[in-house]
């Protein structure tokens, strides 16, 4: 019994330093990496002065496209009586989306009003009209 009772403490005590050694050591981890910060944009006319270019050389900025040519109306749901209603707008080739009066369609600008074959694009409701669209003729 005396040499069960030993072989059970020297257990647990050895236990008891095992674990006290594993926690109190200071943890081995791989260190994580730092991220490097992204490179600045290259500044395009110092580039080119650099390559030699003469300095009345400008860079060319692609053009941008009219609002009203990135919008197509195709269908207009007015309510005679409420006011109200919706227009359904494409937007840069995509598919035609549903948007009530006040809406916003794109950046800054929301659907105003609509009329029979028609749909008016302003900065607000109640704002001046920026882009009128027009459905296309039947045909």
């Amino acid at each position: 019994m005396r040499l069960g009772t030993l072989v059970l403490w020297a257990a647990a005590g050895a236990s008891v330093v095992y674990w006290g050694l594993r926690l109190s050591s200071r943890p081995s981890g791989v260190a994580v990496p730092v991220a490097a910060a992204a490179p600045a944009a290259p500044d395009a006319g110092a580039l080119a002065r650099l390559l030699g270019a003469s300095p009345a050389t400008a860079v060319v900025k692609a053009p941008v496209a009219a609002p009203s040519s990135r919008f197509a109306l195709q269908g207009v749901l007015s309510g005679r009586t409420s006011g109200g209603g919706a227009a359904l707008i494409a937007m840069d080739g995509k598919p035609a989306r549903p948007y009530r009066i006040g809406a916003q369609v794109d950046a800054g600008l929301v659907l105003q009003s609509l009329g029979p074959r028609q749909a008016a694009l302003g900065a607000t409701v109640d704002g001046p009209t920026t882009v009128r669209l027009e459905m296309p003729p039947k045909g």
